[in-house]
């Protein structure tokens, strides 16, 4: 079983920048794809961004280009989601992912493991 916990939400003005951290407790989670999603009050989660258990590939929501970048660091056990220019759109509660997959994963049903979840407020 493995254990996400994620860190790093908060509120922040608009064109500010968050760094969201989330620490895996298992050891296979170097072969694991991680993957960040958010879901806005009302709405569906939706894909954010993953990254392989290599590091080298890693795909973004088109809404995120260029403003977000998701990184691992496996000596850790943890992946980090580092937002910039955020706006109010970003708003959502942001949740970690991950599945044991050789190839990237962008749909929710597809990932095993889900940590709580860390909320992240922008003001406009």
């Amino acid at each position: 079983q493995v254990q996400l916990v994620e860190s790093g939400g908060g509120l922040v003005q608009a064109g500010g920048s968050l760094r969201l951290s989330c620490a895996a407790s298992q050891g296979t989670y170097n072969r694991d794809v991680m993957g960040w999603f958010r879901q806005a009050p009302g709405k569906e989660r939706e894909f954010v961004a993953c990254i392989k258990g290599s590091g080298l590939s890693t795909y973004n929501h088109d809404s995120v280009k260029g403003r977000f970048t998701i990184s691992r660091d496996n000596a850790k056990n943890t992946v980090y989601l580092q937002m910039n220019s955020l706006n109010p759109e970003d708003t959502a509660v942001y949740y970690c992912a991950a599945v044991n997959s050789p190839v990237l994963r962008t749909r929710p049903f597809e990932y095993d493991y889900w940590g709580q979840g860390t909320q992240v407020t922008v003001s406009s």
